[in-house]
């Protein structure tokens, strides 16, 4: 019975800690993730397309429409030849 409890516990100490952070979403949700992320910018078509590809491979989007990269690191750091940002 111990063992079930300290099992749960664990589980939701990871739930606390990952909530919301890199590899919080999974495939299926950054769609919708995006289209809110996407949603006050003039440039809808790629930021959609370069915020589902960073989604894809961080299964993580900042919270908001602008910003708060730092949420992601993953999305944050991935940048382009070019050095500048790849993820909206």
């Amino acid at each position: 019975m111990s063992v079930f409890f300290l099992i749960m516990a664990m589980a939701f100490v990871i739930q606390v800690v990952w909530a919301g952070g890199e590899g919080s979403l999974r495939p299926e949700e950054c769609g919708k993730a995006c289209a809110y992320r996407c949603s006050k910018t003039h440039h809808r078509k790629p930021c959609l397309f370069f915020c589902n590809k960073c989604c894809h491979t961080c299964l993580c989007v900042p919270s908001g429409t602008y910003g708060n990269k730092k949420e992601c690191p993953c999305y944050n750091n991935w940048k382009t030849q070019e050095g500048k940002p790849k993820c909206p």
